[in-house]
């Protein structure tokens, strides 16, 4: 078990490097070997802990990340193809509340109301192997594996053995809705026929001169047993007979054979469920496309509908759930797709998955265990997290021992005390978690909370609004004090190599170092430290040599190495993209600091938020990080500190590539209601034009785009002279620029 807060950067670096590894191997064990060595609830967990390690050390992520991976890079002997539209994964959802959030965010990006309806597709999210078909002029002349998802394995002599894949598509008629005319009538609406499926054109869905299907070849459960059956039927030395694991390993393999006729031989199905390049769309709507690739003769799901609501949604997802066994295919969840394409292309996507989908995954494994201690771990920003110790049980494939309790109200509600019999879950999360406590009527003293820090026992208190105790020790705290040293030097920070954690430790002991300046005046101990245990004076220069290479730092790796809290590395980036230099973002915060002391009596924490981030200005940098920077340089030890620093450190200013357009280098403000996109897609719009997008309008600002509504910014621009843009001409820009809506 790995609790994030405790976690050491070195540590962390370490675990996302064996996590990119195991990964990675699983990978090709699964998509090149097709002999995978774990569960798919067990691969999920090793990606679900990833994904959490990079929340929380944003500043680590590697280029080899999970997440940055599609699939495997093939390396059978088969053709290699690249795939003219890069094939995508799935983002994960495992719990309902992580579906209502997808749809909340899905409006967001889009600026629609909180209740604007948006329209879902949902189908079976098959267990098989991803394959590409490319049709031209309607004929099939390309088939390829996913592979990594940029680069395939050419299998288009084996998928025309495929009986479910035509080889030529036809336009069919349309008339009406779906089960309409030739239409096949298992592409329905819970509700009953979509009224209106878009088709592009009257009587026919026509085939457009190129067409990528995508979708799943799979073998059917019973298909799958026959086979086994078969194999061990035609083996000279039935015990050495090859038996497939499961259905996907029968598919991949029985799919990607040198020999077609092997793959003749073997009973392969298709199902589609998308599509990649193409000349032309058959309609404007997710179900409408489907409906065509339908029409045209591939399989479709009979499970696939459209839905307007969350409700709607989460029924279909049970219905499904309910009928997962008696289907004839493997499915481990549900994929839902936003249903108006043209959002999804404002959408876009993110790293390897689109934003407008999401796989709905099926509930984790449980398992009963006993909360043998509570222990209270102290983290580098000084928060206490209480953490179980479990007798060792299996749950999914993996043996989980501890498990994370959050917080003093997380074990308040559970009722969880040394000794209980709980049910633990490892879902989504990279922490198993305790979803019930069996225990709790049983007549016994309940937890009590430390009010001390374990470490330095300093008085922990909870601040307004929070669930965290942390420990005020702070450098006084030797948990903190190593912790932030440690993270100062790492290699996402400083990166100042030699010294590492025992040398920290030995400098801390010695008093030679207490605050991050100190470490830069270690030149003075150098004929000290030359003749200690490990220590010669190589390697003593080596250090110090290490030491002033780092007097000219990159700024963003310094600001997030001072550890103040909310601002990782990406903030930290941010930051510097708008600010330039640290001289820029101290005196950001002196400006929320006046915000602050200014804001009138009786004005809610919510308005005052908002102003603050205005202010900032940056995408994904809100009030939070403006109050982490305001409490920093508010406290003297801080400015003292920060001082001494850059007294021995001078960063230059911080420098990012821009993609060249009409406004790169232009400061934008982006005022009134923009009708056909969020503040936050247009302010993603101009960073990607190398523009800067700030929060309020001044000397400095170049350009602001107004929308309806738009009161004392347009004002103010208009009183300084500054050019002032509609909406669309703001997107003509875009467009002119070549860029897609979505980041």
């Amino acid at each position: 078990m790995i609790d994030l807060e405790t976690l050491s950067d070195a540590d962390a670096a370490n675990r996302l490097m064996r996590l990119a590894r195991e990964v990675a191997k699983h990978n090709r064990l699964y998509h090149d070997a097709d002999a995978p060595e774990i569960s798919d609830a067990a691969y999920d967990a090793l990606i679900a802990e990833n994904n959490a390690l990079e929340a929380a050390f944003p500043h680590l992520v590697r280029a080899d990340s999970p997440n940055a991976q599609v699939g495997a890079a093939p390396t059978s002997t088969l053709k290699k193809v690249a795939h003219a539209q890069r094939m995508m994964s799935l983002d994960n959802g495992f719990a309902d509340a992580d579906i209502g959030e997808f749809i909340a965010r899905v409006r967001r990006f889009l600026a629609l109301a909180e209740d604007a309806p948006v329209a879902l597709t949902a189908e079976p999210k098959i267990d098989g192997l991803s394959c590409s078909l490319r049709y031209e002029k309607g004929e099939l002349v390309l088939a390829a594996t996913r592979g990594d998802g940029t680069t395939g394995e050419d299998v288009t002599a084996n998928v025309r053995t495929i009986p479910d894949i035509p080889q030529k598509l036809s336009p069919l008629p349309f008339r009406g809705g779906a089960g309409g005319g030739g239409l096949p009538p298992k592409l329905l609406q819970e509700d009953g026929p979509h009224p209106n499926p878009s088709p592009k054109g009257e009587g026919l869905y026509a085939v457009p001169d190129l067409f990528e299907v995508r979708g799943e070849v799979y073998m059917a459960k019973a298909d799958f047993t026959a086979l086994n059956a078969r194999l061990m039927a035609e083996a000279d030395e039935p015990e050495k007979a090859r038996q497939f694991a499961n259905p996907r390993n029968a598919a991949a393999g029985s799919l990607r054979q040198k020999d077609a006729s092997v793959t003749a031989s073997r009973p392969l199905r298709f199902l589609a469920h998308g599509w990649g390049a193409h000349s032309d769309l058959p309609a404007d709507t997710q179900l409408g496309v489907m409906q065509a690739i339908a029409a045209w003769g591939l399989p479709v799901s009979d499970m696939l509908v459209r839905v307007e609501t969350l409700e709607a949604l989460l029924a279909h997802y049970r219905g499904i759930e309910r009928a997962r066994a008696d289907l004839p295919f493997d499915i481990d969840g549900v994929v839902y797709k936003v249903d108006r394409l043209d959002w999804q292309q404002r959408l876009g996507f993110v790293a390897k998955a689109p934003r407008w989908a999401i796989a709905h995954k099926f509930p984790a494994e449980r398992a009963q265990t006993t909360l043998e201690a509570i222990d209270i771990q102290v983290g580098r920003t000084g928060k206490l997290t209480p953490v179980g110790r479990l007798t060792p049980v299996t749950v999914g494939g993996v043996v989980v021992s501890n498990v994370t309790l959050h917080n003093a109200d997380e074990i308040a509600r559970l009722g969880v005390r040394p000794g209980d019999r709980v049910v633990v879950q490892r879902a989504g999360d990279v922490i198993p978690q305790v979803v019930e406590n069996l225990s709790r009527d049983e007549a016994r003293d309940p937890y009590i909370f430390l009010a001390q820090c374990p470490i330095c026992q300093s008085e922990a208190v909870r601040e307004e609004g929070e669930v965290d105790y942390r420990c005020t020790g702070g450098l006084i705290c030797p948990a903190q004090r190593f912790e932030r040293l440690r993270h100062f030097v790492s290699r996402v920070a400083l990166d100042i190599e030699g010294l590492g954690e025992k040398s920290i430790q030995e400098f801390l002991d010695l008093g030679w170092i207490t605050e991050p300046a100190d470490i830069f005046r270690l030149k003075r101990h150098r004929a000290e430290l030359v003749g200690r245990e490990g220590w010669k004076e190589k390697s003593v220069d080596n250090l110090l040599a290490a030491i002033e290479a780092k007097r000219a730092p990159d700024a963003a790796r310094l600001l997030f190495g001072l550890g103040i809290r909310h601002v990782g590395a990406v903030t930290a980036r941010d930051l510097l993209k708008r600010y330039t230099t640290l001289e820029a973002v101290r005196a950001l915060a002196q400006e929320i600091m006046a915000l602050r002391a200014a804001a009138p009596e009786g004005e809610t924490q919510a308005k005052r938020d908002k102003a603050i981030a205005e202010h900032i200005g940056v995408e994904n940098v809100g009030a939070a990080v403006g109050h982490a920077l305001a409490d920093f340089f508010h406290e003297p030890h801080n400015v003292t500190a920060w001082e001494d620093l850059l007294s021995e450190v001078s960063p230059p200013p911080y420098v990012v590539e821009t993609t060249a357009s009409a406004v790169t280098g232009k400061t934008i403000v982006f005022t009134g209601k923009l009708e056909t996109m969020s503040r936050d897609e247009a302010k993603a719009q101009a960073e990607r034009l190398g523009a800067k997008a700030a929060g309020s309008v001044s000397a400095k600002t170049d350009l602001v785009v107004a929308g309806p509504g738009a009161g004392s910014k347009l004002k103010q621009a208009s009183a300084l002279g500054i050019e002032v843009i509609s909406e669309e001409a703001w997107a003509e820009i875009v467009r002119a620029a070549g860029n897609t809506i979505a980041p």
